[in-house]
C-alpha cells in the first residue's frame, strides 16, 4: 500500500469516525471499489488528464450522488479524481478497513485450503481463532489445490501453516540436509 493510499484512507476514516458514519461509509466504499474493479474502463476514463477535472467530477456525481452515496465519500472520490489519485482507491479502501477493524476489534483472517470447507467447519474455525485471539474474526476462505491438504491461516501479518505441501517441503529439506 502506498503512502498516498494510507494518507487518504486514514483521513477518510478519521472524518467518518468524527461524523459517526464509519459503518455506512465502509459499506459504500466497498461497493464503489468493487464497481471500479468490475469496470476498469470507467476508472481509466475518470483518470484521463485530457478530460477536464470538472467533467470527471460531474461523471462521479451523475453515477453516485443519485444512488445515495454519502456526501463525504463522494467528495473523497472527487478529491482523488482531481488530484489524479483514483488509482490509489483500492489501497485507500484497505487502509480505511484496517483502521475500522482496529477500532472495532476485528481480525481479518484468510484460510487457504485445497477443498471447500463446510459451514460447520467455517464456524468451528472462526470460533477457534476468536478464542485464540480474543477478537471478532472476519474469515475469508480461499481454495488453492497446491496446498494438497490441511489449512493455512494468514492473519495480522502472521502465517500459521499446517498444509500438506509445507510438511512435504520440510521433510524434503531435512532429507537434503541429512549427512549420511
Amino acid at each position: 500500500m502506498t503512502e498516498v493510499a494510507k494518507m487518504y484512507g486514514g483521513s477518510l476514516y478519521d472524518l467518518a469516525a468524527e461524523e459517526g458514519l464509519t459503518e455506512s461509509i465502509l459499506a459504500q466504499l466497498d461497493e464503489v471499489t468493487a464497481l471500479m474493479d468490475q469496470n476498469p474502463d470507467w476508472l481509466r476514463l475518470l483518470s484521463q488528464p485530457n478530460i477536464p477535472k470538472a467533467e470527471r467530477c460531474a461523471l462521479l456525481d451523475a453515477a453516485l450522488a443519485e444512488n445515495g452515496v454519502e456526501p463525504y465519500l463522494l467528495n473523497f472520490l472527487k478529491l482523488l479524481c482531481e488530484n489524479g489519485y483514483l488509482g490509489h482507491l483500492k489501497g485507500a479502501a484497505q487502509e480505511y478497513r484496517s483502521r475500522y477493524n482496529a477500532d472495532h476489534g476485528i481480525l481479518q483472517v484468510t484460510a487457504v485450503t485445497a477443498a471447500p470447507l463446510t459451514e460447520a467447519q467455517v464456524k468451528a474455525l472462526t470460533e477457534k481463532v476468536q478464542a485464540m485471539t480474543g477478537k471478532q474474526v472476519d474469515l475469508t476462505v480461499k481454495l488453492d489445490k497446491k496446498v494438497l491438504g490441511g489449512i493455512r491461516l494468514d492473519m495480522d501479518g502472521k502465517r500459521l501453516d499446517g498444509t500438506v505441501r509445507t510438511r512435504l517441503d520440510n521433510i524434503g529439506s531435512r532429507i537434503e540436509n541429512t549427512v549420511l
